[in-house]
């Protein structure tokens, strides 16, 4: 089991999230086999050159203790905290560094999403919709940016509940900075997720790739308002690929953080709810 950690999190450092061919490279060989390969030089070796000067850097007990020193775990597929539901992923996360409460990742999930710029409507539904949930027993998973996100997790902390923000850095980088103090409470009361290792900062594409662990790691979710190219409707696509329920609140026709949610509603990509009755109605919970 050792083994298997110590190539995981060797592997978890080098490798950037979410590449569909070291997924199957692991998948196929086991993590320990696909570690070697890369030392031995089996890979190509100026095709994956930064990936093997990375290995080279760090060993697995210094990558662990940068971790463990936050407070924080490495968990892997062959962990028993390890939330089965990313298993549907076709490029599942090599491992998963997680600070507060491990075990609420396995629980109900609804994943809320929805524009950085949101109105005062999106936000007051983002945290109703929240906490109507989390009285239902429900964990609230979402991606700790301002606006819907920052308000989804609100409504599940002021409700009592628990939630989970999937972060696009280390789980040491406030990300946003005005956030500090919502990812403080958040890995009090639920947990903080990241695919890099601490105190690595957001690049663009981390987004896109870890809102396909929102989608995986919720049992259905929730687009509150989301302008009509957005990432929230990347995550909406994303869960429907793996065939979970998709709700998408309406807003005024002319609103532009509405545009999303009413281009998901028109192409039957997402079920309309009005009201948490209606979604749980829908979900049949």
């Amino acid at each position: 089991m050792n083994e298997e950690i110590n190539s995981r999190i060797r592997l978890f450092d080098a490798i950037e999230g979410g590449s569909p061919f070291w997924s199957r490279e692991i998948a196929e060989f086991g993590a320990l086999q696909v570690l070697n390969s890369l030392c031995e030089g089996i890979y190509d070796g100026e095709k994956f050159s930064r990936i093997i000067t990375r290995l080279t850097t760090k060993s697995a007990d210094e990558l662990l203790h940068e971790v463990h020193s936050l407070q924080a775990i490495f968990i892997t597929p062959e962990d028993s905290l390890w939330p089965q539901t990313l298993n549907s992923l076709s490029n599942p996360p090599i491992g998963l560094v997680v600070k507060g409460d491990a075990t609420c990742l396995s629980k109900p999930q609804l994943g809320i999403v929805g524009t950085r710029n949101p109105t005062n409507y999106g936000l007051r539904i983002a945290g109703e919709f929240a906490s109507g949930f989390v009285d239902r027993g429900w964990v609230i998973t979402s991606g700790g940016a301002y606006g819907i996100d920052a308000a989804a997790h609100r409504g599940a902390l002021f409700a009592e509940g628990e939630t989970i923000a999937v972060i696009a850095t280390g789980i040491d980088v406030n990300y946003p900075a005005g956030n500090q103090r919502l990812f403080y409470e958040i890995s009090e009361s639920g947990a903080l997720v990241s695919e890099v290792m601490p105190g690595v900062n957001a690049i663009p594409s981390r987004f896109l790739t870890r809102n396909r662990l929102i989608a995986a790691l919720s049992n259905a979710t929730l687009v509150v308002e989301a302008a009509f190219r957005s990432g929230s409707l990347r995550t909406a696509r994303d869960a429907a690929e793996l065939l979970r329920p998709v709700m998408a609140i309406p807003g005024p026709i002319n609103s532009p953080t509405s545009e999303g949610c009413h281009r998901l509603i028109g192409e039957r990509a997402a079920e309309i709810v009005t009201s948490v009755a209606d979604a749980v109605e829908f979900l049949s919970i």
